[in-house]
């Protein structure tokens, strides 16, 4: 169960693929030199490699424990989150005002990359950090950010995102938390569930982002606030102070991230927990998606991470377990199950479709620093556009792919996989949350279909469309059969997602339940052409690569293939989705309830 992070393809899809060049000449990244970004990689791959995937087993089975409102996490995990703030991880995508590194995103998604593979339950927790910091930093004023930041950007203080409610799931404008003004401060009563990291003891203070509403506010969204509550309340000095009217009363148990404590908050049982309202009222929600978005795209970098981990797991048990002759020489000696073409198609599904992420997340970390960092307003307004267009996919269509492929390392290692000696059934376990939280995978498809989509007629998706089909051309010119199948394929699905997006622009607004009724198939397509055009980026890049003196063939013509392998195996699939997208919504709405 041991993990290595996949360096050498992280460097190639920064560098060669993405164009790491680009983002390091932006304003405020003077730092991000080659040598700098080397060092990033290969000391988090030490850190993820040694520190935390070693107690991923161990917090899996030990879990979270609740005793008199105060979770207490595994002793490994507490010593491990220690080690991780001292050694500064937490603040490598961050504003150095504050005590952050300032380094690119693109950057910090690699590394955030490692820490989800290594150890996911252990991973949340800096990942809620990381969205409540990017919210304060946009939307907190400036005493606000004068208190928190600092020790968020650190660590040693970390933040949640206190959303849903038990009659508030992902409709938060039914959210009923009460939050009443009290001289400068508000008194915050209800009661907050599914709360990640809500309570723990890895660090000395928590920040709450909590949703709730005033009194006499409109009903739905538009009557939702946004306030800061500390676990512990924070002095003028900064020294903690008394503990806030807030208690756990329940941590979950759960299919999988056994270590991440999912908690139940109770505020206001004494008389209201202290609250500082964050910008205007009425604005909460809007706000709060700057941390939801945030967190969407790092629950699309867990499905990535729990890709390669459980690759990596099958792909290295493949290679050891004899079992059954070659069919290449059926009188010769038992061999490794890596030679059965079967287990080789599994492992290339899992390797190609985990390659695609990498390259699709990395290049919304890329469009993150544009937007935040580029000196024209054009390409800070295209960069913000590309990031929209993209998160749905890379929450959803990433995440469902970590679930396939967490299947399918328990396919290869066969009954192995099935017990939990092997390691195997835990990513999966783990995986099968990410496709739930942070909005459903069906609320982000409907996300991309009538937000996304309906806003501008579909002319953000069909400009990225028209930018694949030149990567597809850019394939073909290259030599050699490879590049023209990989070309072809991508070619041919980027002419069937053009058509699906035609279909839903036309659609959605007259027949809303026909687009709602594709949505879901439409992600799916769009993530598989996608894929297919990062992919075919990646073996340009390699075909070029190999050109050079001193080209690390083996690494290169396996980039290709792999490429290849996806374009005749995987890409292919995006033409099924048409009818289903196109034609499937009658029968999908035809049963009555009762026919169910």
């Amino acid at each position: 169960m041991t993990y290595s992070a996949p360096i050498t393809d992280m460097r190639f899809v920064l560098n060669r693929v993405i164009g790491f060049d680009r983002i390091a000449g932006l304003p405020g990244y003077e730092d991000a030199t080659p040598d700098l970004v080397d060092s990033v990689l290969e000391e988090a791959g030490k850190f993820a490699a040694e520190v935390l995937a070693p107690i991923n087993a161990t917090g899996d089975r030990e879990g979270s424990k609740l005793e008199n409102g105060v979770v207490h996490q595994p002793e490994c995990f507490r010593a491990a989150y220690k080690r991780y703030v001292e050694a500064g991880w937490n603040g490598v995508p961050f504003e150095p005002e504050y005590g952050g590194q300032g380094l690119p995103w693109a950057l910090a998604f690699a590394v955030q990359e490692m820490w989800q593979s290594a150890n996911m339950a252990f991973g949340l927790c800096p990942m809620l950090n990381q969205g409540a910091v990017e919210l304060l930093s946009e939307h907190g004023s400036p005493d606000q950010k004068e208190m928190f930041l600092a020790k968020l950007i650190s660590g040693e203080w970390t933040g949640t995102m206190d959303l849903t409610e038990p009659s508030a799931g992902s409709d938060l404008g039914a959210v009923r938390t009460k939050a009443v003004p009290d001289g400068d401060v508000y008194r915050i009563s209800g009661t907050k569930i599914f709360i990640t990291y809500g309570e723990h003891d890895q660090a000395e203070n928590i920040i709450h982002l909590v949703l709730a509403r005033l009194p006499g506010a409109p009903a739905g969204s538009k009557g939702i606030a946004l306030f800061i509550a500390p676990k512990f309340l924070v002095n003028p000095d900064g020294s903690l102070g008394a503990r806030n009217d807030l208690l756990c009363t329940g941590i979950e148990h759960k299919l999988g991230i056994n270590a991440s404590p999912t908690a139940v908050l109770s505020y206001g049982d004494n008389g209201g927990a202290i609250g500082y309202l964050v910008g205007e009222p009425g604005r909460g929600l809007e706000y709060m998606f700057s941390m939801m978005n945030n967190a969407r795209q790092s629950v699309g970098l867990q499905g990535l991470a729990i890709a390669e981990r459980a690759y990596q797991q099958a792909r290295d048990y493949a290679k050891t377990r004899i079992q059954g002759k070659d069919l290449r020489s059926p009188r010769g000696p038992s061999v490794a199950i890596i030679n059965h073409p079967d287990v080789r198609r599994m492992l290339l599904t899992m390797k190609s479709q985990t390659e695609a992420a990498r390259i699709l997340c990395y290049e919304a970390g890329a469009a993150r620093d544009i937007a935040k960092r580029h000196p024209d307003s054009e390409a800070r307004a295209a960069a913000q556009l590309r990031i929209e267009l993209l998160t749905p996919v890379v929450k959803s269509w990433v995440t469902d792919l970590g679930c396939e492929i967490a299947s399918l390392g328990v396919q290869v290692h066969g009954g192995m996989g099935f017990i939990e000696e092997t390691g195997a059934a835990q990513h999966l376990r783990d995986a099968r949350i990410a496709p739930i939280y942070e909005g459903t995978n069906g609320i982000q498809a409907a996300d991309l279909v009538f937000r996304k989509l309906g806003r501008d007629q579909g002319a953000a998706a069909l400009a990225f469309i028209a930018e694949m089909k030149t990567v597809a051309a850019h394939a073909a010119g290259h030599p050699g059969d490879d590049l023209k199948t990989i070309s072809d394929a991508l070619y041919a699905g980027t002419i069937v997602l053009e058509q699906a997006t035609l279909w839903m622009v036309e659609t959605l607004k007259p027949d809303a339940v026909a687009a709602a009724a594709g949505a879901a198939n439409y992600l799916r397509m769009f993530g598989l052409v996608t894929g297919g055009a990062m992919l075919a980026r990646a073996a340009s890049a390699a075909s070029d690569d190999l050109r050079q003196r001193g080209a690390d063939v083996d690494f290169l013509t396996g980039k290709i293939i792999t490429a290849r392998f996806y374009a005749e195996q995987i890409l292919p699939q995006a033409a099924g989705l048409l009818v289903p997208i196109t034609q499937g919504a009658g029968t999908v709405m035809a049963l009555t309830d009762d026919q169910f």
